[in-house]
C-alpha cells in the first residue's frame, strides 16, 4: 500500500508538546492528557495552556498531578479521522505514562490493522520531530516498511538530553527514584539527564548553567555530523532565557543542522520536569 498525506493520519498525545500539529497539517491531531490542581481537571493545552499553567503552578497552594487521556478519547479522535486508511498513533514511553494502553484499547475497537500505535520510547518535541519526519514520507509518497524502518532507527538514535532546576518533581511523580533527588539537591548542582529505552536516567551532575550548556554541547557534537537533515528541538519549562542561548550553541556546534522546533513545555511534562527545566532533542533525519 502507497501511503500519502491524502490516506495516512498521525495522531499524537499532548506530551509531544506540539499543540499546533493539527492547525499545520490536515492529517494530524493531538489527544490532550490530564493535569489536576485539587478538585479541578484541565486537558493539557485546550483547557489549560502553558503560561496559565505555570502562573498557576506558582500561586497555587495544591500541587499538579497528571493522568492519561481515556481509551474514549483516542477513539473520538480515530474516528473523527475515518476517511484515512492507515493512522499511525505516536505515544509517549510506555515506561512513563500509560497512554498508550488507551490508544491501544481504542485501536482495537477500529479493529483490522488500520490503526498502529507506536511507543515512541520518547516523549515531547522528540515525537514531535519523528511526526515530521513521517510526514515528509508521507508528502512522497511512502510504504509501513519504510515508516517502521524509520521508527525503529528513530527509537535507536533519536536524542533527549535535559536538565531541572530541582529534581524535586520528577522524584515526586515517581520518574526517579528518592535517592536520586536527594544526589542531586546539592547547591548549585544540575543534574543532567536522558532518556534512554524509554525511561529518564542520569547522564551528568555538573555546577551551574554554564557547565550544563557545556555538557550539552559536548554530548551533541558527539553523537552527530554536521551535515544537513540534522533536527533539532528546544524545550524549556517557563524559562525562555535558554533559547537564545541553546540555539547559537547549535549554530556553532552543528551549523548545517536545522531547528525544527523551540516551544515551552506544556502542563503535562512541565508537571514532571518542574519550572526552569531545559530539554534538548535531535535526530538525524537526511
Amino acid at each position: 500500500m502507497n501511503l500519502s498525506t491524502g490516506n495516512t493520519a498521525i495522531v499524537l498525545d499532548s506530551t509531544s508538546d506540539y499543540p499546533e500539529a493539527a492547525t499545520q497539517f490536515p492529517n494530524m491531531r493531538v489527544v490532550p492528557l490530564y493535569v489536576r490542581f485539587g478538585d479541578e481537571t484541565y486537558r493539557d493545552y485546550v483547557e489549560l495552556g502553558p503560561q496559565e499553567f505555570y502562573e498557576k503552578l506558582r500561586t497555587s497552594s495544591a500541587l499538579p498531578a497528571t493522568s492519561q487521556p481515556t481509551p474514549q478519547d483516542f477513539l473520538s479522535v480515530y474516528e473523527e479521522l475515518e476517511r484515512y486508511e492507515r493512522i499511525y498513533s505516536l505515544q509517549v514511553s510506555s515506561k512513563l505514562s500509560g497512554t498508550i494502553q488507551s490508544a491501544e484499547v481504542a485501536a482495537s475497537e477500529i479493529g483490522g490493522r488500520k490503526v498502529r500505535v507506536v511507543d515512541t520510547l520518547s516523549v515531547s518535541l522528540a515525537v514531535a520531530i519523528l511526526s515530521h519526519s513521517i510526514q515528509r514520507r508521507l508528502a512522497r509518497g511512502t510504504t509501513d516498511e519504510e515508516i517502521e524502518g524509520l521508527i525503529d532507527r528513530f527509537r535507536r538514535d533519536a536524542k533527549v538530553v535535559f536538565t531541572v532546576e530541582t529534581l524535586e518533581f520528577l522524584q515526586r511523580g515517581g520518574r526517579i527514584g528518592r535517592a536520586a533527588a536527594l544526589a542531586g539537591s546539592l547547591l548549585n548542582v544540575r543534574p543532567i539527564l536522558a532518556i534512554e529505552d524509554g525511561v529518564v536516567t542520569a547522564a551528568a551532575r555538573v555546577r551551574g548553567r554554564q557547565k550544563a550548556l557545556d555538557e550539552f554541547a559536548r554530548r551533541f557534537e558527539a553523537a552527530t555530523d554536521d551535515r544537513p537533515g540534522l533536527r533539532v528541538a528546544i524545550a524549556h519549562a517557563d524559562a525562555a532565557e535558554w533559547v537564545g542561548t541553546l540555539s547559537e550553541l547549535v549554530w556553532r556546534v552543528r551549523p548545517k543542522s536545522e531547528i525544527e522546533f523551540s516551544a515551552i513545555l506544556g502542563a503535562v511534562v512541565g508537571t514532571h520536569a518542574g519550572p526552569g527545566a531545559v530539554g534538548f532533542f535531535w535526530l538525524q533525519d537526511a
